[in-house]
């Protein structure tokens, strides 16, 4: 493993690279941030709202929310432009009370709203599925953030789709995925977290071509007729996790009591029980946990320096999210053992070796790591 010189990101995140000068395109990408025409961008912008808000009747946009302080910025950006929102929202079988509340309050900012539940015994053997094959239970979360709010819109010929920040100019991709400003359908196709899948590929005997209907993407001759924009607001507006916070903040939005649950903000990743268990396996097939990712933006912005970061890493350990695990478990109906048995396929062997009885990484970026 090799570990970008500047934030505590190694070559092995899905998407990154490391250059040369030993510098991440994550990295790269935020040098790359500070040389945009912001309003140029902003004033490009402005003209897909207005065209949205040219049609005489019906919304002017939908922005999937789940309620999370990047959603609740989507939405008062948004409003702040004087379009007619529909929030759409994949309901997840393991919602917080914190997640319920900030949805709640997200909506009384002044927008429509469909909270879209799936049958929960499909999506219970949608997730065991996916996990007992690619060791994600976040596949079908993926598929049903895209292509629910894709399919209302073109149900309901609502003309845009607001979406968050770009993954390539925040988490690493070149240049190319960097000036991507449009989200078609065949982007949804190849996005990484869907671990090269389709809808089509769960289709079996445990799940029919019925059952996963809130899975597959709109038909793309409908999607291509009604002339739908589907847009990054992070490609046009600065995106921060602190900045979109305080605005999230200033709106009724709330962060978590006891810390965070999983990485380096309170304020992240608390609207559902699941995710924690999702950036968990990014330790066993990946040599990195949720908190390399957060500490990375808080570097690159200048709030932390390195040796800091990793002082808080060593700290923290692996943030094993042992009661949402037990959660998972209930959900899926599958003991603990199953759980663990599961988790040791998607060892990574590349990076990981077993020495004196304990699995360990060569080379780690801590030393001295305490390998329990």
């Amino acid at each position: 493993m090799w570990y970008c010189k500047r934030c505590v990101l190694p070559d092995t995140r899905p998407g990154l690279t490391i250059d040369r000068e030993g510098v991440c395109s994550a990295c790269r990408g935020h040098e790359y941030k500070k040389i945009i025409d912001w309003a140029g961008r902003r004033k490009i912008l402005e003209g897909i709202f207005k065209r949205a808000k040219s049609r005489k009747s019906g919304y002017d946009c939908i922005v999937p929310v789940s309620g999370g302080k990047d959603s609740t910025w989507q939405i008062v950006k948004c409003l702040e432009c004087g379009l007619r929102i529909l929030g759409v929202t994949w309901r997840t079988p393991a919602r917080t009370d914190v997640g319920q509340r900030n949805l709640d309050n997200l909506i009384r900012l002044g927008i429509d709203h469909i909270d879209y539940s799936i049958d929960p015994e499909i999506e219970k053997r949608f997730m065991y599925k996916t996990l007992t094959r690619t060791g994600s239970t976040a596949v079908p979360m993926h598929m049903a953030l895209f292509s629910i709010p894709l399919k209302i819109a073109v149900s309901l010929n609502i003309p845009l789709v607001v979406w968050g920040e770009s993954p390539h100019m925040e988490y690493g991709g070149s240049k190319k995925d960097r000036d991507r400003n449009r989200l078609d359908l065949d982007w949804f196709n190849r996005h990484g977290i869907l671990q090269g899948t389709s809808a089509s590929d769960w289709v079996g005997r445990d799940l029919t071509r019925k059952d996963l209907e809130p899975y597959f993407l709109p038909n793309r001759e409908e999607f291509e007729k009604r002339r739908i924009e589907s847009i990054f607001l992070g490609f046009y507006l600065p995106w921060d996790p602190q900045e979109s916070f305080r605005v999230a903040r200033d709106n009724g939005f709330r962060n978590r009591d006891g810390g965070p649950k999983t990485g380096y903000y309170d304020y992240a990743d608390i609207d559902c029980d699941f995710i924690s268990v999702h950036h968990y396996f990014k330790w066993l097939k990946f040599g990195f946990t949720r908190l390399f990712d957060n500490l990375s933006i808080e570097i690159r912005n200048g709030r932390m320096a390195r040796e800091r970061a990793i002082s808080i890493i060593r700290k923290a350990g692996t943030q094993v999210p042992k009661e949402d695990i037990d959660k998972l478990c209930k959900f899926l109906d599958i003991p603990l053992d199953k759980f663990h048995e599961i988790e040791e396929r998607f060892r990574n062997h590349k990076i990981w070796s077993r020495k004196n009885g304990r699995w360990m990484i060569e080379d780690f970026i801590i030393e001295g790591w305490d390998w329990r």
